[in-house]
């Protein structure tokens, strides 16, 4: 300044730059190829920056353009590069270093190479904060509103497909959703009797208020919107200092220059309060808070459609829990771990269950199943299927008869219901497994040595469906069966463990028996891993886990034998037990044998049924030679041996089959009864030590 006052006279005309600076005008120049970008001094203090905080490349903008303002000017740019045009032109808003807003112009010019390919943007930076009335800054301004009017219209769609209020959370922490709001800080609090609940916070990073719980009647500016029914705005530090004195301690070390607290209302109460706050100074303008009114209109809405919906799920989830056994109950000779997880994408709830039945004499039935639909009917209807299913086997029904009985059972409740299930009978001193399946997915069997594998189960229609027509009087159940050797363990589990949303069934299987090949041992910890599968990924379907681990040390090939008892009259002895018999062959490697096998045993039981009184008991295992050995006990004395039978008898071949069929048979006398038995050479057995056929037959009576 001279003497009078006046700045130092400059050149006469004003060089360009002077110019440009004394109008707080910069300039920059934009490398479309190389990306960096230059900024002169006066464009680095239009925008706030310290020469050390620009590193030479437009992502240095960041830090001084309010959120949202960066996309759209991303949006002008790419439109002016994409029309051919050579000027683009836009106002933006900035953050000032005092955590202020300020408006920017700018302009730049688009050159382009001989194929009309854009390279670099040479243009103008300008301090617009005195020309708000200029059209372009009016038109920016009617961009801004019609933003926010976006933000509320996006946010209203986003929270009408929230079902939980995690849901509605998620969407207000967002940074893409309220965060052009222009808010830096978004906190939700739910009323819970006489006290507002902090659920959520958001990008701030503090808990405002300061505790998780606070008062209706508390002087803070969250319980006053709830108390009032009327927003709480506040236009400045000093408000929040002097209005709300417990909460200033910690809004004093943030930014916060401001903040608004919604009432969420629906119908006629409050059911929470929205927190929102900012960064700049001021008053809210009419328009602006009509905007954020409507907001928090839609928001209780949603936040209110969440709270009923989890409280009518917690409801339905605790009536299917209650239908569940309270408790599993210790099995001797056995490890039992069990799971349920409830579906968690709808109120409705399906119709998982599990069930363990100790048998006595060293048994347990185990149960697991599912009821078709999702919803508090099929939770009901899954409550008495499993009580039936239970009291059936209880009344001591064969798997199968006890599965038959159980569908007649649930078609007769007239429920238009089906449902699928398996049952499995467990042995625990033999390690004889029975299994019977309706429509349900296969057992798995791990081994004790970490081998899985899917155990194929010949099963019938899905409980509740009319049954087929079948010839004779057998079971619609056929009942499959398997040895379980000490540290096997058995899982069972419904269709929810293994499906993902949009995948294959079989994918989800493949992961289970990966999961349960490299789990733990234990089944408690197994059982956790397999939860831990599904995750949110699978929330569609509820889900049930029922783990059974046969204690013991694992015995050597060759132990644990199958046994069966044959019962006079009783149609299903015999069919069940080539059931076993077969499976039994099958997982000892004697497929190829399997035909004749069945057929020698099938010949032993025929003569124990027809020819005594109080039939018997067929047991079958592998012995240390690894042969596979039949024996059929009955309490005749009578002696069988083979007898010539004429063209039309109907009987006398039986043992000529066995004879011919079987490496080598026997009879052994048991006191007041017999064992009869066969072998054959199993695949890698020695052969050695096997009776010459007919050895232990005296010549006594013949029954064969």
């Amino acid at each position: 300044m001279d003497q009078r006052g006046r700045p130092p006279e400059v050149d006469w005309p004003a060089r360009p730059d002077l110019s440009l600076a004394l109008n707080r005008m910069g300039t920059f120049d934009w490398d479309l190829d190389s990306g960096r970008m230059h900024l002169d001094p006066t464009a680095l203090e239009v925008l706030g920056l310290l020469p050390e905080e620009f590193a030479g490349t437009p992502a240095g903008l960041r830090a001084r353009i309010l959120p949202g303002e960066e996309a759209r000017l991303d949006r002008r740019v790419e439109q002016a590069l994409k029309d051919g045009r050579s000027h683009y032109g836009a106002y933006f808003r900035t953050r000032r270093r005092d955590g202020g807003t300020a408006w920017t112009h700018v302009q730049g010019h688009i050159l382009r190479d001989p194929h009309d390919r854009p390279y670099r943007i040479i243009g103008i930076l300008r301090d617009a904060d005195h020309d708000p009335g200029e059209p372009g800054a009016a038109g920016e301004r009617d961009e801004g509103r019609r933003r926010m009017t976006g933000v509320v219209e996006r946010t209203t769609a986003i929270l009408a497909h929230a079902r939980t209020v995690n849901d509605v959370t998620d969407v207000l922490k967002d940074p893409e959703a309220l965060g052009h709001l222009g808010a830096v800080s978004v906190m939700l609090g739910i009323v819970d009797g006489a006290r507002i609940h902090l659920v959520a916070e958001g990008q701030l990073g503090s808990y405002v208020p300061e505790i998780e719980y606070t008062r209706i009647d508390a002087q803070l500016p969250m319980s006053e919107a709830v108390r009032t029914l009327q927003p709480v705005f506040i236009a400045s530090r000093e408000g929040f200092q002097r209005s709300y004195p417990q909460l200033w301690p910690y809004i004093e070390p943030l930014s916060v220059r401001s903040g608004v607290y919604l009432p969420l209302i629906a119908q006629g109460r409050a059911v929470g309060a929205l927190g929102l706050l900012y960064t700049r100074d001021g008053d809210f303008t009419a328009e602006e808070r009509n905007v954020l009114v409507a907001l928090g209109s839609g928001i209780a809405q949603s936040l209110q459609r969440a709270i009923l919906f989890e409280q009518e799920h917690d409801l339905a989830e605790g009536l299917q829990r209650a239908m569940l056994p309270r408790r599993i109950p210790d099995v001797p000779g056995a490890r039992i771990a069990v799971r349920y997880r409830a579906a968690r994408m709808g109120r409705d709830i399906g119709g998982d269950w599990y069930d363990v039945i100790p048998l006595g004499e060293g048994r347990v039935g185990v149960m697991i199943g599912d009821v078709e639909g999702h919803d508090t009917d099929a939770a009901a209807v899954m409550g008495q299927l499993r009580i039936v299913l239970r009291a059936y086997v209880l009344e001591g029904h064969t798997p199968g008869t006890a599965m038959e009985r159980a569908s007649a059972f649930l078609r007769e409740l007239a429920t238009e219901r089906f449902a699928t299930c398996v049952y499995a009978e467990l042995d625990l001193t033999t390690g004889t497994l029975l299994l019977v399946r309706a429509g349900h997915l296969d057992p798995v069997v791990r081994r004790g040595d970490g081998s899985c594998h899917r155990i194929r189960v010949a099963g019938g229609l899905p409980l509740g469906l009319p049954p087929r027509e079948r010839s004779g009087t057998g079971s619609g159940y056929p009942v499959a069966t398997l040895e379980l050797h000490p540290g096997d363990t058995l899982l069972l589990c419904t269709d929810g463990l293994i499906e993902r949303p949009g995948g294959d069934p079989e994918t989800g299987m493949r992961e289970l028996l990966d999961a349960t090949r490299a789990g733990p041992a234990d089944v408690e910890e197994l059982a956790d891993v397999l939860c831990d599968l599904v995750g949110d990924a699978g929330g569609g379907d509820d889900m049930a886990l029922l783990l059974l681990r046969r204690r013991g040390t694992p015995a050597p090939r060759g132990g644990g034998p199958l046994r069966q008892r044959l019962t006079p009259g009783d149609p299903d002895g015999p069919a069940l037990a080539r059931h076993l018999i077969r499976a039994a062959v099958a997982a000892w490697g004697a497929e190829d044998r399997a035909d004749e096998i069945e057929l020698a045993a099938d010949e032993l039981m025929t003569n124990a049924l027809v020819h005594t009184d109080g039939g018997g008991h067929v047991s079958m295992r592998l012995t240390a030679e690894g042969r596979i050995r039949i024996e059929v006990e009955d309490s005749s004395s009578a002696l069988p041996r083979p007898r010539e039978a004429g063209d039309w008898a109907v009987s006398g071949r039986g043992l000529f089959l066995v004879d011919r069929l079987a490496d080598a048979w026997g009879v052994e006398p048991r006191g007041s009864g017999k064992n009869v038995w066969c072998e054959f050479a199993a695949p890698g057995g020695t052969g050695t030590g096997a009776a010459a056929p007919g050895t232990g037959s005296d010549g006594g009576a013949a029954n064969g």
